[in-house]
Parts: structure tokens; C-alpha cells; sequence
């Protein structure tokens, strides 16, 4: 059987080891795996989210309202733009998928960092567009600039906080880079992280309807699968001018959220105080991991997330510590596939946290 030839260059996207694989690989028992891979939040999502779910149980054999009014609502209060720049899709990675389908096409040019989110790179395989990559690890915006210049790309991607690295940029630069980018490239700012960025360091924060209203050719990408706890959920957004938005409407399957979904959203985004607490915990706990690696002297890239990356010199294999700890119940993301002998670990909670240090203590 013949399939379109553009998957040949494809590579499947390789999410975090789920726990049910590792009971059946190792015989490891449920109760004693750790899953650190996925930048999950590790304290759960919000007594008042599970409640909200709990209540509309009944509704699951009716369709989502698709109009998607009370969870835009509350958007447009957060962020004080009107809902016609507003569309959510299953995570943010399928806005992403909608923006590729949009703007980009055979022959044409994205720009991305060389360490980031790997999704950017597939979607943009999917339509057969060629992908340029920076040399530089963390975001370097000059050398975004002279790539741009070079290669006039239909889409430039910054990823901020960036994952898997962690380093964040600060928003007055990535405003003054906006403004050196013709209007007809469509750049997105991906804040998948940004809660825990704002939330370090003010200067990190990127408001989305400052660079919305001052640039028509920007997206800015929001998720509750992070900060909110709601992975499981799976509902991001894309705000962006109308005219964009109204576009991506027209790659937006119907119901593509669940009941659901839409309802813990909705909840989640009005907890202020559980979002603050495990964000104020998240980088409480960081420090001891800023801790351990100075005293097992790792390298730790400063980060602004909820996951931290540990980079190895060459008496330490990413790879072969990575399937270690695994053996041991103990699930990371190793980093190798991006070209880095690191592991990516997000950060648990305290007993949890402590299990990794001990088996980090004992192979390192």
C-alpha cells in the first residue's frame, strides 16, 4: 500500500514512557513508579476542577457545546482581548497543527530554535515545508534575525520558556525582535510555560495583548496542561488578530473538545490559589535540584518551568542513566534525540523528588 510520500521524512513523536508500559517491561508494582517525563503537574489538578467534572457526568452523551462560549468568556476577562481572537484546540499543539495547515505548504520555510518543542518540526513536515534551525542551543533572537533575513521564512516559532531547555526570554526582546518581522511572516510565541516564567521573573512575562494589538501577524499559545494540571484534558489556546483567527476556524474540526474538558478548563482557570500554591512549591522544590547538581557538579540550565535539564559531561551516557533509572521505576525524559547528552526531570513533589536524588546518588 501506498501512503503520501511526505511521511517517509516524518519521525513519530516519542511522548514520556507511560507507567502502564513500565509495569509490563520491568514487573515494576504501579504504586512504586515515579513519573518525572511529562512536566505534569505533580500536585494534581484543583479539588474544585474535580468536583465541576463530577457534576456534568450525565451530559457525556450529549456533543461539547462547539460555540465553546463559557470557556472563551473567560478568556477574553483574562486577558482583556475580545473572543473573536480566541480559538482553542485539543492542547496547543493542535492550534499548532492549525497554524502550519494556514500559513505554510510544499517549498515554503519555517524557522525554528534547534532545541525545542519537536512538534513544530512534524507539523511542518506534514505539509512539506523545509525547517531551518538555529545553531545556537538556547534562543539567540540575533541569530533568529539573520536566519529571517536569509531565508524570509512563512513562519518563525519562539518557544517561551522554551522546552526542553527551560531558559526563558525576556519580553522586551522578543518585542523589539516583533517589530524587525515583515507582517506577512506569521511568528508564534509559544507560552505553554509562561505561568511559571511570570510567576520568577516579571520580565519574562509576555502579555498577549500588547503583542497582538501592536502586531497582526503574531499567535501567542496558552495551555491547561501545565500549570493547571489538565494533561489528561487536553485544551490549549491560540489568541491572535481576528482575521488569523477566523482562518484557523476554518481547519477547526466540530466538537474537538470534550464536556469535559471545556468545564475543567473553565474551573481551572478561576483557581487563582491552586495554580499560585503548586507553582510556589514547584520552585521551592527546584531548588534542591539547583542543589544536587552543584554538588554532583551537573550542569542545570537555569530554568523558568516546572521541569528542570540536567546536561552530562562525558563520563555520564544520557541514555544509559535514563534506562537505568527506568529500570528502577523511575521515568525521565532523556534529551539524546535533540543531539544533548541530558535528561529532562520535572519537578515532582518532595517525596518524589527525593526518590530521584537517592537513585541519582547511587548511579551517578
Amino acid at each position: 500500500m501506498k501512503f503520501n510520500k511526505k511521511l517517509a521524512n516524518i519521525s513519530t513523536y516519542e511522548a514520556g514512557k507511560p507507567i502502564e508500559l513500565v509495569v509490563r517491561e520491568f514487573g515494576i508494582e504501579p504504586q512504586d513508579i515515579i513519573k518525572l517525563a511529562s512536566n505534569e503537574n505533580p500536585y494534581g489538578c484543583s479539588v474544585k476542577v474535580q468536583q465541576a467534572v463530577q457534576k456534568i457526568f450525565p451530559q457525556m452523551a450529549m456533543y461539547p457545546d462547539d460555540s465553546m462560549m463559557k470557556l472563551k468568556e473567560l478568556l477574553s476577562r483574562r486577558f482583556s482581548l475580545g473572543e473573536e481572537n480566541i480559538i482553542i484546540g485539543s492542547g496547543s499543539d493542535q492550534v499548532i497543527e492549525f497554524l502550519m495547515h494556514a500559513k505554510a505548504e510544499e517549498n515554503t520555510k519555517i524557522l525554528i530554535n534547534s532545541v525545542t518543542f519537536a512538534m513544530y518540526e512534524i507539523y511542518a513536515k506534514h505539509v512539506g515545508a523545509e525547517v531551518i534551525k538555529t545553531a545556537s542551543q538556547k534562543h539567540d533572537l540575533d541569530e533568529f534575525y539573520t536566519l529571517y533575513k536569509e531565508h524570509n521564512p512563512d513562519i518563525i516559532f519562539l518557544c517561551t520558556p522554551n522546552n526542553p531547555t527551560g531558559d526563558a526570554l525576556d519580553a522586551y526582546e522578543i518585542v523589539e525582535f516583533l517589530a524587525k518581522i515583515d507582517s506577512d511572516t506569521l511568528v508564534v510565541v509559544d507560552g505553554a510555560y509562561m505561568e511559571y516564567a511570570q510567576f520568577k521573573d516579571a520580565a519574562k512575562k509576555v502579555d498577549p495583548k500588547r503583542v497582538i494589538e501592536k502586531f497582526d501577524n503574531v499567535v501567542y499559545l496558552g495551555t491547561f496542561s501545565k500549570a493547571y494540571g489538565l494533561g489528561g484534558m487536553r485544551v490549549g489556546y491560540g489568541l491572535a488578530d481576528a482575521k488569523i483567527i477566523k482562518e484557523l476556524y476554518k481547519l477547526r474540526p466540530p466538537f474537538n473538545i470534550t464536556t469535559l474538558s471545556l468545564e475543567a478548563a473553565s474551573v481551572a482557570l478561576e483557581d487563582a490559589e491552586f495554580v499560585n500554591e503548586s507553582i510556589a512549591l514547584n520552585f521551592e522544590e527546584m531548588k534542591r535540584y539547583e542543589e544536587f547538581a552543584n554538588k554532583q557538579k551537573i550542569d542545570i540550565i537555569e530554568s523558568y518551568t516546572n521541569f528542570v535539564t540536567l546536561c552530562f559531561n562525558d563520563n555520564i551516557n544520557s541514555t544509559q542513566l535514563s534506562d537505568a533509572l527506568l529500570q528502577r521505576g523511575m521515568i525521565v525524559r532523556n534529551l539524546r534525540g535533540y543531539g544533548m547528552n541530558a535528561i529532562r526531570v520535572t519537578v515532582g513533589t518532595k517525596k518524589q523528588n527525593d526518590r530521584f536524588f537517592e537513585l541519582m546518588a547511587e548511579l551517578v
